[in-house]
């Protein structure tokens, strides 16, 4: 079975809806997380550390994977099926957090918007199956969309990623498995 890593972002320097900017880079607090999970990832065996690591388009996920891609001499891929799930159109960014927090309550094919959530939710375990053998650094909600792959459930929400986590998923014939789920954020995503 092959490992591969998924790692939430660190603390971003805002959330969405407090800044101007949509895409916010780390805080001070979310480089050191991002120095503490290419810390972890270097402490694995070298015959299961990742040697090619990817990231969300967003900037925060670029960011935190930087440390452990520069560690490793990789450089970071952008794969936008690692990105943030899909805001519907025309939600503001004040409906946007609760829109999100409705769906947490939800089935993946529950979910209201502008696409198919459990089609979308299956593109994020097969991008994960693709990419098997590497640390991919991704968001909370695709996070969760991984682990409701690899363990067949619908819910949206299994549990809450905490800021630089690391979750193990196993790849072996095409399928994917959960290994350990990262650790747990004690805050709300909201």
């Amino acid at each position: 079975m092959i490992r591969t890593f998924m790692i939430r972002h660190g603390k971003p320097a805002s959330t969405w809806g407090e800044d101007a900017d949509p895409d916010p880079g780390l805080d001070a607090v979310g480089h050191a997380q991002a120095e503490a999970a290419a810390d972890r990832l270097m402490a694995l065996p070298e015959t299961v550390r990742p040697s090619r690591v990817f990231a969300s388009p967003l900037r925060r996920c670029r960011e935190t994977a930087e440390p452990f891609a520069r560690r490793i001499g990789a450089s970071v891929e952008i794969d936008p099926r690692f990105g943030e799930i899909p805001t519907p159109a025309g939600l503001s960014d004040a409906e946007r957090g609760p829109w999100l927090r409705t769906a947490f309550t939800l089935d993946w094919r529950q979910i209201v918007g502008d696409l198919d959530y459990d089609d979308w939710r299956r593109a994020v375990g097969a991008a994960l199956v693709e990419r098997a053998g590497a640390a991919v650094f991704s968001h909370f909600v695709a996070i969760n969309a991984a682990v409701s792959c690899a363990t067949g459930t619908d819910a949206v929400m299994s549990f809450r990623p905490d800021h630089a986590s690391l979750t193990v998923f196993g790849v072996e014939d095409g399928g994917l498995a959960l290994v350990e789920r990262g650790g747990e954020a004690a805050t709300q995503v909201l």
